[in-house]
């Protein structure tokens, strides 16, 4: 493997999980290009991704979005060191189209391949930022398909689940609240918008799994889209206007309460002060608020990458492709495949 005088690989991330190509190019922990071109457009009308038109939209956007992180990053292909793809969870026509590419280019390069798992990068990603993530840590991801608490010891081989989502994840129950209200899709940044001139208070919206016998890692966000829904549908009905700021309010803050209530919880029962929040919801300002409020008042440390850096991007494959060459995990075997439900607790396959 070739590398340049400071030791540190350079390695080209692969992202296709969903609907964004996401490429990036990553030293060590220093981002040197993030190339993104999504189809979010084009799933607009209907609501919600459309795995076909995803896949087709990686299939033509490939090419193109590697040549711009390349140019970017001011380097060619010939100075990459590793590949590394998101190989799961994901939508599995769009992932076997990110593999299939990643593949060819560490072929085509002479280079080696690291299939990753995507939940694991949105972590990774934070070290581009913040530098090198303390371990054990605490990670939260929430975003459109997964709500989850990780233990993570070693973000390079040991990530251990101690919480998920048991129906609607965050960020979906957002896309479904949106619906009802009338609001663009993706959900979140339109709640996020309207929230600003809502009351917080105004509806007492459900907390869900945050009774005495309940989980204490795991979330459920569906009876509280359902809640939303009844509530519109009852003031629809009496003709009473649905004030929409305080709708968005209230509902966005029952999710972040739940969120962050659980995930402070988590440190504290495993004794670790350091807490990472990654994934596309951790844009949401309401979250990024409540939870630096909730940690200073518990003495945890806490990490959120940029809101750019959040959603699905290549930077975050190639950071965790960087860690993994960096601490001499095997590389991937020329057969790497496409595993739509890839288990967290497997990082690197």
């Amino acid at each position: 493997m070739a590398e340049d005088p400071t030791g540190q690989a350079l390695v080209l991330g692969f992202e296709t999980s969903c609907d964004e190509t996401g490429i990036g190019l990553v030293r060590g922990r220093t981002l040197l290009s993030d190339a993104l071109a999504t189809s979010m457009a084009e799933h607009e009308r209907f609501g919600g991704v459309v795995p076909e038109i995803a896949s087709r939209a990686h299939l033509e956007a490939m090419v193109p979005t590697v040549h711009r992180a390349l140019a970017d990053a001011g380097v060619t292909a010939g100075d990459v060191d590793a590949v590394a793809v998101t190989s799961g969870p994901g939508l599995t026509g769009a992932l076997l189209v990110g593999v299939a590419a990643a593949k060819a280019y560490a072929l085509a390069l002479g280079v080696p391949l690291y299939g990753v798992n995507h939940l694991a990068a949105h972590v990774a990603v934070d070290e581009l930022e913040h530098g090198r993530l303390a371990e054990p840590s605490i990670a939260m991801l929430v975003s459109g398909g997964h709500s989850s608490i990780l233990l993570v010891p070693d973000l390079s081989q040991d990530v251990q689940e101690l919480g998920r989502t048991i129906d609607d994840a965050a960020g979906e129950a957002f896309d479904k609240v949106a619906r009802v209200l009338d609001l663009p899709f993706p959900g979140g940044p339109p709640i996020d918008r309207e929230a600003l001139a809502g009351d917080p208070r105004a509806i007492a919206f459900p907390r869900g799994l945050t009774g005495p016998r309940d989980a204490a890692y795991d979330f459920s966000f569906s009876g509280l889209k359902t809640a939303v829904a009844r509530w519109v549908e009852a003031q629809q009905r009496d003709g009473v206007p649905v004030r929409v700021p305080d709708v968005a309010a209230s509902f966005q803050e029952a999710v972040v309460d739940v969120l962050t209530a659980k995930a402070v919880r988590a440190c504290r029962d495993h004794g670790v002060d350091h807490l990472v929040i990654g994934g596309g919801v951790a844009a949401n300002s309401r979250l990024r608020a409540v939870a630096q409020e909730r940690c200073d008042a518990a003495g945890i440390v806490l990490r959120v990458p940029s809101r750019r850096l959040c959603t699905d991007n290549g930077a975050m494959v190639a950071a965790l492709g960087s860690r993994l060459v960096e601490a001499g995990v095997t590389p991937s075997d020329p057969d790497l495949g496409a595993d739509s439900s890839l288990p967290i607790t497997v990082v690197s396959r």
